[in-house]
């Protein structure tokens, strides 16, 4: 039960898509949680088919194949019904403002229905979490250290708070490696999709995609032979070495392999 007080329905929920382009992904499961103002919860959970591959990079994640949802309705059958559901709520979730949401706007799009978050309140545990442990040496200080940063962006002061920081790290959770080796591969953020170190090519299952822009999803051998000016336009803009590398080699007809 949640300790809020409600004067319309709040729903949370989460999407398990494709993939991360909010322009070209698409939802693959939706659950929802609607609470009305009574305190009444109602848990509704269902695949949905992409009209798209689920790509296995993706299906490593949240475990949802082709097979799942073959038999399972597109979005635009629900659409109509799902849009009513959510009329006169407010939303909730975690990180939905900058994913879940526009997913969902994307995906009522192509079913002929403006759904927008005008008039909604938008209650997204993520920026809660944010703002109330702030990523900022001087929060983790305080967080783990139990005190206040003095000299704060001092480089000696920031460097010995940051080996405080570190050590009440390794008391907090005693789960993490306990040798550099491993807590190097725990603090590696990079995304395995991706082909470059800047992400702008991704792997999709063996192929090569584009990773931004108009032509996010496209395979780059696609790419290759029906816009080389894109690869051209990558190579003499401000691209990091390995991208335009990667363009480069693509004119030539030659492309990265796992």
């Amino acid at each position: 039960m949640l300790n809020l007080k409600l004067d319309r329905p709040l729903v949370f929920f989460d999407l398990e898509t494709t993939g991360t382009n909010i322009q070209t992904d698409r939802i693959v499961e939706i659950s929802v949680i609607k609470i009305s103002p009574s305190g009444e919860q109602v848990i509704k959970t269902r695949k949905i088919n992409p009209e798209m591959h689920i790509p296995k990079e993706s299906s490593d994640i949240h475990g949802i194949t082709d097979e799942d949802v073959a038999d399972a309705p597109v979005f635009k059958a629900i659409s109509k019904n799902f849009y009513i559901y959510l009329e006169d709520c407010d939303l909730g979730g975690y990180n939905i403002s900058r994913f879940d949401i526009p997913v969902l706007i994307k995906e009522f799009s192509r079913a002929g229905l403006q759904f927008s978050t005008e008039n909604r309140r938008i209650v997204d545990a993520f920026n809660i979490f944010c703002k109330m442990a702030p990523r900022t040496l001087s929060g983790a200080y305080k967080f783990f250290c139990g005190k206040e940063l003095e000299n704060a962006h001092s480089a000696e002061a920031d460097t010995l708070a940051t080996m405080e920081v570190f050590a009440g790290q390794l008391e907090k959770y005693p789960e993490l490696p306990k040798n550099v080796q491993g807590l190097h591969e725990f603090c590696d953020m990079s995304d395995p999709s991706w082909v470059d170190a800047s992400g702008r090519f991704k792997w999709r299952e063996d192929e090569v995609i584009v990773g931004f822009g108009k032509n996010s999803g496209a395979l780059l051998k696609t790419i290759a032979v029906q816009n080389p000016g894109f690869l051209k336009w990558i190579i003499n803009s401000d691209f990091q070495d390995d991208v335009k590398s990667i363009a480069s080699n693509a004119l030539k007809g030659e492309f990265p392999t796992k």
